[in-house]
């Protein structure tokens, strides 16, 4: 996915290079080029951030409950 990017970002930013004005370059580069290429790169990692989160809470949860079980073995 980052190779499509790559491309977009490299074909927005030749058009934006042959805008007749500076500011007109600057301003399609941003609208047509980096603003939805991080739109495509951000929907595309939603899954994997999602996936991260529940792994991380899954630690969390198993480091919790090893805490718990031995203090109760402890205990009795």
């Amino acid at each position: 996915m980052y190779i499509v990017a790559i491309g977009w970002l490299y074909v927005t930013l030749l058009v934006a290079a042959n805008e007749p004005t500076v500011v007109a370059g600057i301003i399609s580069f941003l609208f047509y080029g980096l603003m939805p290429c991080s739109l495509l790169l951000w929907l595309g990692g939603t899954k994997a951030r999602r996936q991260r989160r529940a792994h991380r809470e899954s630690l969390a949860d198993q480091r919790l409950n090893d805490g718990d079980g031995s203090d109760a073995r402890t205990d009795q």
